[in-house]
């Protein structure tokens, strides 16, 4: 969009709450988290302007129409459930209309805009399917078609990345072995995508267009658990995440 390398990422944060049973007596702690991390630090260190708004904030702040979201190159979706962009706390809370966000980011897309979907517990369907994206106007501006229960594929022996479009600019010069991976969400890529690379039998990088935008879909995680540190450490990491949003946004 114009140049622009500004970036929103939204989610890759959790709550964790915690019960201490030792005996008879219990106690209770909550601790907060975020996997941000790795992604960001790769994005920045290839010249991009990240904004972050961790699910809690997303919830009231990830903007709310496509003019919004224009001044961002790439929008990236990450760890973040459809219910966190569709109950704005004004509507959930005080029963507000508000703007439908999801819409919000198709509409950016067919506009011009760049999206990125990464997979994880609540992306894609998600864990018990709580992500909720299949039938969205989100998974209409993806590459991908989603199933409608828990798409999850647990490898925890590990899997390792088949590269099927070397010449793609998200994969260029990453060679053909890449370090393993221990899980993804199971998507489908739809016709007249690109299925850049895969992992077992399904994807993990599809790429394509929608309207004048384009997007993608990568279907594990940036970090731990499905994403372990070997593939966090391995040189390709921050090459293939630049490669990858630099390609959405246009460049």
């Amino acid at each position: 969009m114009g140049g622009s390398r500004r970036v929103l990422i939204a989610g890759e944060s959790w709550v964790t709450h915690s019960i201490h049973q030792k005996g008879f007596d219990a106690f209770t702690t909550t601790s907060y988290h975020e996997g941000v991390g790795p992604l960001r630090t790769a994005l920045q260190g290839a010249g991009f302007e990240v904004e972050y708004l961790p699910n809690h904030l997303a919830a009231g702040e990830f903007p709310g129409t496509p003019g919004e979201l224009a001044g961002y190159a790439a929008v990236i979706l990450s760890d973040i459930g459809a219910n966190t962009l569709l109950l704005h706390p004004d509507t959930f809370d005080r029963s507000v209309p508000m703007p439908d966000r999801p819409a919000a980011i198709r509409d950016y897309v067919e506009r011009g805009g760049g999206l990125v979907m990464i997979g994880g517990y609540l992306t894609f369907q998600g864990i018990d399917g709580r992500a909720r994206w299949a039938g969205t106007p989100v998974e209409a501006a993806l590459p991908v078609t989603m199933q409608l229960t828990d798409d999850r594929v647990e490898v925890p022996s590990g899997v390792e990345p088949v590269v099927h479009l070397p010449d793609h600019p998200i994969v260029a010069g990453l060679g053909a072995r890449w370090p393993m991976l221990l899980g993804y969400n199971r998507v489908m890529a739809r016709d007249g995508a690109d299925l850049v690379v895969g992992v077992g039998e399904d994807p993990l990088i599809v790429a394509g267009t929608h309207g004048q935008g384009r997007a993608v879909a990568f279907t594990s995680d940036c970090g731990p658990h499905w994403c372990p540190p070997p593939f966090m450490e391995w040189e390709g990491y921050a090459v293939m995440w630049s490669q990858l949003v630099g390609w959405v946004a246009g460049a």
